[in-house]
């Protein structure tokens, strides 16, 4: 007994001396700072562009007051710092902070609600709309900051009859419920009239996503207008609208330039006709590789394949998002997997569905305040969404040009004639994979970019890009250590490859001198 009490104290001493290091033990960031973490949202002080703010999905929000150079982290005493969307009044330097990621991939996380903050960010409010998990976007009226309207997603596992449109006039103390669909119908986009802030629009979002399968679409996805600031709401995007209907209506993104016209951007789930023989079936064709190829294909010649080929063609045939080229060869190259796999993949997951792949990436443009509705361009828009536009689907008018148009996805690419033609501008220093795009209203080609590996400002619409990344907030899947001296830590980052670097790495500039930077395997 004696002996059993003596090691019980000794345990118990052992663990409270372990547990007061632990409090001593101080956190130092080792990075990486080169390489970001996904953006979702962008503010810009519009008195002065050099200040911003910056949300990341699962990296807090950031403050710049030198156009980017550096950015200090003002969220880190919030209750959570996973974000879906943003909005500033500048004037109050109130904060409104929308949590959860409202861009439905696996690896977007859930959210507490609204929170608030009326000090820049040193304290912030209890959560509202607290069982919303998921934030599409958040308005303020320019004339009453008290006033807000939110569009609120919902969960994006479960079903749930929190989705909905919300209002309040009160500054977030109480709530009205406006709009409401069903439980797995919730609300992506919202934008208002710049000149009238009544006149308001939002699109509802049916999806249903599970661990083994995501529908991304549906006949609750539409388009609402409200004249009474968010208050009542009326669907406009009918059958005889000219705006798509049905069960293909996918994920819809806004941008109002007046209080006529307005640019909507589809997810077009919608598929294909055969006989379209549209640009993406070239594209992925290009070098005579279809399903049928790779039933016969050996591993030499699929390993030999181009990767921006072979990347085309999953994506186009709405393989998940981890079978790319790289992972794709490397499972055949261990025998793990055979080219016949890649069709059978395809029959297995019904082969009729993925004989012709989806419409994608479809701009459309209404005159007259969202009555009837126009596609701005003849066939697709090819390699901008391919499968997978619930990732994307966000469009921005120039304020200055009512022709000048903006479509993320992927690649970023813009219009210089309403939609009728398109180039991209992501060049070799930006991600891919766009979320958020700032337009200057003030400034011809001054445009701050949101993507999943952070933030770039252009001065020449896109021609060349500054790439401003310091903050830490690169979002980890995995990490391990080894046992050198120092020893390194690996990291598997978003959609980034394996990173790493030593422990006694330090955020620091002197890397932009020295030419030596962490390492990526």
């Amino acid at each position: 007994m004696r002996c059993t009490l003596t090691v019980l104290i000794f345990f118990l001493s052992s663990t409270l001396l372990f547990a007061q290091n632990l409090t001593n033990l101080e956190f130092k960031n080792i990075g990486p700072t080169v390489m970001s973490g996904r953006v979702v949202d962008i503010d810009v002080n519009p008195q002065d562009p050099t200040e911003f703010l910056v949300a990341y999905a699962s990296g807090g929000l950031w403050h710049t007051t030198n156009n980017g150079t550096s950015f200090s982290p003002i969220m880190d005493n919030a209750i959570t710092i996973n974000l879906g969307d943003i909005a500033v009044d500048w004037k109050n330097k109130t904060i409104w902070a929308g949590t959860g990621e409202n861009n439905a991939s696996r690896s977007s996380y859930a959210g507490v609600g609204i929170i608030k903050s009326s000090d820049w960010g040193k304290t912030w409010s209890t959560p509202m709309l607290k069982n919303s998990q998921h934030i599409g976007r958040i308005i303020i009226n320019p004339d009453n900051p008290n006033n807000v309207v939110v569009a609120v997603t919902g969960p994006l596992y479960s079903l749930s009859e929190e989705r909905g449109m919300y209002s309040t006039m009160d500054g977030g103390k109480t709530w009205n419920k406006t709009l409401f669909i069903d439980d797995k119908t919730g609300f992506i986009d919202l934008a208002h009239d710049p000149n009238n802030f009544n006149t308001q629009y939002a699109t509802s979002w049916e999806k249903d996503r599970k661990a083994w399968n995501f529908d991304g679409a549906g006949n609750g996805s539409a388009i609402y207008k409200s004249e009474d600031a968010g208050l009542t709401w009326t669907k406009i995007s009918t059958v005889n609208s000219g705006f798509p209907t049905g069960i293909g209506v996918g994920r819809i993104g806004l941008s109002v330039f007046d209080d006529n016209t307005l640019y909507a951007i589809h997810d077009s789930q919608f598929r294909r006709d055969k006989k379209d023989g549209d640009n993406a079936s070239a594209k992925a064709n290009s070098k005579k590789i279809n399903k049928e190829d790779f039933k016969s294909m050996s591993t030499d010649d699929f390993l030999k394949l181009d990767n921006k080929v072979l990347n085309a063609f999953l994506k186009e045939n709405g393989f998940q998002e981890k079978y790319r080229a790289e992972s794709v060869k490397n499972l055949i190259q261990k025998g793990e997997a055979t080219p016949a796999d890649v069709a059978l993949y395809l029959e297995d997951a019904n082969s009729q569905l993925f004989d012709t792949p989806v419409k994608g990436a479809e701009l459309y443009r209404s005159d007259d305040a969202g009555k009837t509705w126009y596609k701005t361009h003849e066939g697709q828009i090819d390699d901008v969404f391919y499968s997978y536009g619930y990732y994307f689907a966000k469009v921005r008018v120039n304020p200055r040009d009512i022709n000048e148009v903006y479509i993320m996805g992927v690649p970023i690419i813009t219009s210089n004639d309403g939609g009728k033609t398109f180039k991209n501008i992501s060049r070799e220093n930006v991600h891919a994979d766009h979320h958020a795009l700032w337009v200057n209203p003030n400034k011809q080609g001054h445009l701050i970019n949101g993507n999943d590996g952070g933030v770039n400002i252009s001065y020449d619409n896109g021609e060349t890009w500054i790439k401003n990344n310091t903050p830490s907030v690169g979002q980890f899947y995995a990490i391990n250590y080894d046992l050198e001296e120092p020893y390194h830590v690996y990291g598997g980052l978003q959609d980034n490859g394996v990173w790493v670097g030593s422990h006694t790495a330090r955020e620091n500039r002197a890397w932009h001198q020295s030419g030596q930077y962490l390492g990526k395997v």
